[in-house]
């Protein structure tokens, strides 16, 4: 399927490795020009260049952290006028609600919440005005079905879940689209730490954590970055507009729920 996207610009976050490439892969196989961030300048640029070699599309690499306000200055300047945006970042740490404080939750919301709205409003009016954009939040099942350990990122995430919600039907009509991509468990490095240390708790082998884990999957695997990337792609496409202020849940039937 020709997506009808060649030629528009894409700004992806937290896009070197796992879920974040996967998702500029995509948009690359589509013809779209990239503008891709994160914190490691090495692995960012090598990634760039492995996706400019494959696709043929110009790729901007810019290696800055997005939650600082500098950062996040220094990334927007390189992107310009996109047409397209994907919000990314890792999570907070795992806990108990007993094991926080307030900083604790505004480091949160700063990551999670406040960073991803704040590239909304400083990218949005802008498609606005040319009549045509796209915005993928990737978010987190937990916002579906709350996670026990990661209260941080249950609060965070549903606060930008909310926010969704409302501005993506004010803008709607102005040719704009914001929807939010909510992973499970995929092959990716973050997965293989959690893998890590539920076999060290267990006295078990990586290749053992990681088959338990699958086995409480439906589909009966991890999801791959390549196939979240193309669901990413799929809604940053001209094909994708009548798709409005949803949570499309990409976790192989893990979390039990009926909407």
């Amino acid at each position: 399927m020709d997506l009808n996207i060649a030629g528009k610009r894409a700004l992806v976050c937290a896009s070197s490795k796992g879920l974040g490439r996967g998702c500029a892969e995509a948009l690359a196989e589509a013809g779209c020009a990239l503008v891709m961030n994160a914190r490691s300048a090495g692995p960012l640029e090598a990634a760039a260049k492995e996706i400019s070699a494959a696709h043929g599309v110009e790729v901007t690499a810019v290696a800055a952290d997005i939650v600082d306000p500098a950062g996040r200055a220094e990334v927007l300047e390189a992107a310009g006028a996109v047409d397209i945006l994907v919000t990314n970042a890792g999570g907070p740490p795992p806990g108990y609600w007993t094991d926080w404080d307030r900083d604790d939750f505004i480091d949160a919301l700063d990551g999670n919440m406040l960073t991803p709205i704040a590239l909304m409003q400083a990218l949005v009016p802008g498609m606005i005005e040319r009549g045509w954009g796209r915005v993928v939040n990737i978010t987190s099942r937990s916002v579906k079905a709350p996670l026990l350990p990661l209260g941080l990122s249950n609060s965070a995430r549903a606060g930008l879940t909310g926010f969704t919600a409302g501005t993506s039907r004010q803008i709607a009509s102005k040719g704009v689209t914001i929807n939010n991509l909510l992973p499970g468990v995929h092959d990716t490095a973050r997965i293989d730490q959690m893998d890590d240390a539920m076999a060290e708790q267990q006295g078990i082998s990586r290749e053992d954590a990681r088959r338990i884990r699958a086995e409480g999957i439906p589909a009966g695997r991890y999801g791959d970055p390549g196939e979240f990337g193309k669901m990413c792609a799929f809604l940053c496409s001209d094909h994708a507009g009548y798709i409005v202020g949803q949570n499309i849940v990409l976790d192989g039937g893990e979390t039990f729920a009926t909407i």
